[in-house]
C-alpha cells in the first residue's frame, strides 16, 4: 500500500485537498501500477506559528 504524507500550510479549501488527493493518487496509481484504494494520502496542515525560515516564525513575516 502506498502511503503519501504531505505537509503544508493551513489555508487550503476542501476543494483544493479534495483535487490534491485525486491527482496525487492518480500519479501513484499510473506510476505504480497499483489500485487507487491502496494509496493512502495523509495530510498534514501547519499553521504559521509552527514553521521558522531563518530563525524567524512564518507568523512573524510579513
Amino acid at each position: 500500500m502506498p502511503n503519501v504524507v504531505i505537509d503544508f500550510l493551513e489555508g487550503r479549501t476542501i476543494e483544493q485537498k479534495r483535487e490534491m488527493a485525486k491527482r496525487v493518487t492518480d500519479a501513484i496509481v499510473e506510476t505504480l501500477n497499483c489500485k487507487a484504494e491502496a494509496v493512502q494520502i495523509i495530510m498534514h496542515e501547519i499553521s504559521k506559528d509552527q514553521i521558522a525560515n531563518g530563525g524567524v516564525l512564518r507568523s512573524d513575516k510579513q
